[in-house]
């Protein structure tokens, strides 16, 4: 007897195939998400940058690339490690302190900075870095103060050779230089194109940071070991701020923070969606199976058998299925990580991890889910008693049980909650909040699924009751069969709940940002270049005739501490530092002024975004903390409030007091009043404001990837998973259709009735996924934008007959399969 559930299980998985097909398939799908995204953690968490540059160095000291936060305190408090926008500095002095540390040869202090060369632009290091990069001189000498060593590469560019003079522009700005010297790039710096070697003693002044240095690098002494050395240099360091790394660690490397959170955060997503689809496809065979069972418990199988029997189908389906999909897996891991490299948010000497941890969990996760779900729906049949079960088993019930009822009215308040939530909201907050909207009322949704399909039956039906008699059955159908309704729409509400919330968060923001940015900028002439624009281009573009005002701005990013209370965390903002006055930029960018003045920008005053201010709880005459780009702290007064953050930048200072926090100096737009386009040219790339919002929006497509990306995972996932419901629950319905034509109906009525079920659906999912995508998004971007969620009808259009079509195609072909029997 204890071999019956086996034999029970193999019996039902070779006479009821269509239902362990779409079992096998949810859960293959599921085992795809989950080891795709656990491949994308993994190497995240295990990802280190081989050193190049450093590769020769056994030991690089170098400030730590992160910035510290704190919040709480006591056995409350919290740090959390945000990665800086920009590169942090060490002391150069610290070289000296380090080369007396026992087993030291040398301590060289590293410099990278960008070199304007004409039109073109070169990397400047220190000449010391030569001892580790292993750049050699072909001809001339090193550089002394005012001289530098050229590539071949910088020469052929300047038309220059050793005892020549080259005019380059540096952070300090234009200087002429003596070549006293070309050479061999080396390993070490071989990729970065143009090069160009500086003396040391002046290349953190031409760098923009006097008196900094990127890194110390420390060559060993013959027969030094590198873990004693490390040792010594971290104590020798100690209390300095500076951060020791051997092995990889010296790759100083950037991955970690897009794979994991790629992988952890939309993984996690993920997996809950995988898990949730799957779960209630399983669910599904089993109640389909509902008969089968209540014959079981007539002839004397025991509950335990039921259970048992459920659980070893689980045991045959789930591992095979599992492993199957960990196949497309790893292949859809390395697609998505090979978009990553190509869009540069990886690093290229980072390589996929693929191991057997995130294909075990793929695998168990799905297993787990079978038996939870098979546990779950088989519960009652195995439980109801003999002489009920095939009296039961032909009528269904459409209330669900006590406790799936509370936990669906619970997920039903949780998501109204945060609905209001978001909506007093601003900012991340909103965003934070309503993220939580789309899976409570998703969990809504799937818990009281029979009671919500009976209302859509009865209220998309309503239209169909004098369609004729196919479309009248159909709405019969659905009423009557409010459980198989259920699992047929669950999947379309979800495809189409999560696809429209990230598809449409992206066309509301664009849409919002570009509205802004053409709005914004009010020059005539907007100047750009990629190496970035010459460090005299405002003074020249004033001079020009006819100008009435030029700015130059220099873009990059601040940290900035939003939130309340315990709750807090840094938020990257996008800044701009105006080489003019405020009076002199609102004659060319309009932010939109709503408290304070833009007169009072300077030297500790800044003005910043409205939705910013609201998530940081500040306002006019208030002290904001912030986190320049390398990371020092700083406390402005904030002198100006506007609303065109998003389109243009949501921190406003002073140019000064940002250079010497970024790498690059150059200015990245100069905006100009009045002129001619032509006399400006030779500054850089001349468009008007609409030329340049259109090369903005380029750049906000081309970094809009990850969430169609995602869109499409999860989209396709959820597809997948709405046509494999919808096959087995027509494929299950073989007697009722052969029922039908034995009394009459013809092959073609028949047809339409299921068409016309099929659009019923498809209708209900649809509307029931944009109802939690609307309430999702509203309040989500009135937090982020101030305004409505912006829906392209072409692409709603695009995603609801995307729905429509797939559901009537996963009607129609097995139908016509069934009906040929």
């Amino acid at each position: 007897m204890k071999l019956l559930p086996n034999g029970l299980a193999r019996a039902a998985v070779r006479f009821k195939p269509a239902s362990f097909a779409g079992t096998f398939v949810a859960l293959m799908m599921a085992a795809l998400i989950v080891s795709a995204c656990g491949i994308l953690l993994e190497t995240g968490l295990r990802a280190s940058v081989p050193p190049k540059r450093y590769a020769e160095v056994p030991v690089v000291a170098a400030a730590d690339q992160y910035a510290r936060f704190v919040t709480g305190s006591g056995d409350s408090r919290f740090e959390s490690a945000t990665l800086l926008p920009d590169t942090a500095r060490v002391d150069a002095a610290l070289a000296d302190k380090t080369a007396r540390v026992p087993g030291v040869e040398a301590a060289v202090p590293d410099f990278t900075f960008p070199v304007r060369q004409g039109d073109g632009v070169l990397t400047g290091h220190g000449w010391g870095s030569h001892a580790f990069t292993g750049a050699a001189l072909t001809s001339g000498a090193a550089p002394r103060t005012g001289e530098v060593v050229l590539d071949a590469t910088a020469a052929r560019a300047a038309k220059a050779g050793v005892g020549d003079t080259v005019t380059l522009e540096t952070a300090t700005g234009r200087a002429d230089f003596r070549v006293s010297g070309l050479a061999r790039a080396g390993s070490g710096d071989a990729a970065e194109g143009a090069t160009g070697w500086f003396a040391d003693a002046q290349s953190s002044a031409l760098a923009g940071h006097p008196g900094k240095a990127d890194a110390i690098a420390v060559l060993a002494r013959d027969g030094a070991d590198a873990d004693t050395l490390a040792a010594g240099v971290r104590k020798a360091l100690a209390g300095s701020g500076a951060e020791v790394h051997t092995g990889d660690g010296r790759g100083l490397g950037y991955a970690k923070e897009t794979l994991s959170g790629l992988g952890g955060s939309f993984g996690g997503i993920a997996a809950m969606v995988a898990v949730f689809t799957a779960s209630g496809t399983v669910g599904l065979s089993v109640a389909q199976r509902a008969r089968e069972f209540a014959l079981l418990r007539a002839v004397g199988a025991t509950p335990r058998q039921i259970r048992r029997a459920v659980a070893a189908e689980a045991l045959l389906v789930a591992p095979a299925a599992g492993l199957v999909g960990c196949l497309p897996g790893v292949g859809l891991a390395h697609w998505w990580f090979g978009q990553l490299k190509d869009r540069g948010a990886v690093p290229e000497a980072v390589d996929l991890h693929v191991s057997w941890i995130p294909l075990v969990v793929a695998v168990g996760t799905g297993l787990l889910t079978a038996l939870a779900a098979g546990w779950a729906a088989g519960r009652r049949p195995a439980k109801t008693k003999p002489g009920q079960a095939l009296t039961e088993a032909s009528v269904e019930r459409l209330r669900p049980g006590v406790i799936r009822t509370v936990l669906g009215l619970g997920a039903l308040v949780g998501g109204g909650f945060l609905t209001v939530l978001a909506a007093r909201s601003a900012g991340e907050d909103a965003a934070n909040a309503a993220l939580g909207v789309v899976m409570f009322f998703m969990l809504a949704v799937a818990l009281l699924g029979p009671p919500v399909a009976w209302l859509c039956a009865a209220l998309f039906g309503l239209p169909l009751s004098g369609g004729g008699a196919a479309a009248s059955l159909a709405a019969a159908n659905s009423r009557t069969n409010a459980r198989r309704l259920a699992s047929a729409i669950t999947p379309i509400v979800l495809a189409m709940a999560f696809t429209s919330t990230l598809v449409f968060m992206h066309t509301s923001e664009s849409h919002v940002a570009d509205k802004q940015l053409r709005a914004g900028i009010t020059a005539d002439h907007v100047v750009t270049d990629p190496a970035g624009l010459p460090a005299d281009a405002v003074d020249r573009a004033a001079r020009t005739p006819g100008v009435d005002a030029a700015v130059g701005l220099l873009d990059t990013q601040v940290l900035v501490p939003v939130g309340s209370g315990g709750d807090q965390w840094l938020q990257g903002s996008a800044a701009q530092g105006i080489s003019g006055s405020g009076a002199q930029l609102e004659k060319v960018q309009d932010l939109d002024v709503r408290s304070g003045s833009l007169d009072r920008v300077g030297k500790g005053r800044i003005a910043i975004d409205k939705t910013l201010a609201t998530s940081a709880r500040v306002e006019v005459g208030d002290k904001l903390p912030i986190y320049l780009p390398d990371g020092t702290r700083a406390a402005p007064e904030v002198v100006a409030v506007y609303g065109r953050g998003l389109g243009l930048a949501a921190v406003t200072m002073d140019r000064a007091s940002l250079a010497a926090h970024v790498t690059s100096g150059f200015d990245s737009t100069l905006l100009v009043r009045g002129g001619d386009a032509k006399a400006l040219a030779p500054l850089g790339e001349v468009t008007d404001a609409s030329g340049h919002a259109v090369e903005q929006n380029t750049d906000r497509e081309l970094n809009a990837w990850a969430n169609y990306t995602m869109a499409g995972v999860l989209g396709g996932f959820a597809a997948v998973a709405a046509v494999n419901t919808l096959v087995m629950t027509v494929l299950d319905r073989r007697r009722e259709l052969g029922m039908l034509r034995l009394i009459g109906s013809t092959r073609r009525q028949v047809m339409r009735m299921l068409r016309w079920e099929g659009l019923l659906v498809a209708v209900a999912g649809i509307a029931l996924g944009t109802a939690i995508a609307a309430a999702t998004l509203i309040p989500m971007m009135r937090g982020l934008t101030g305004e409505a969620p912006y829906v392209p009808p072409s692409v709603y259009a695009a995603l609801a007959g995307g729905a429509v079509g797939l559901g009537l195609l996963a009607v129609t072909l097995p139908a016509r399969a069934a009906l040929r029997r």
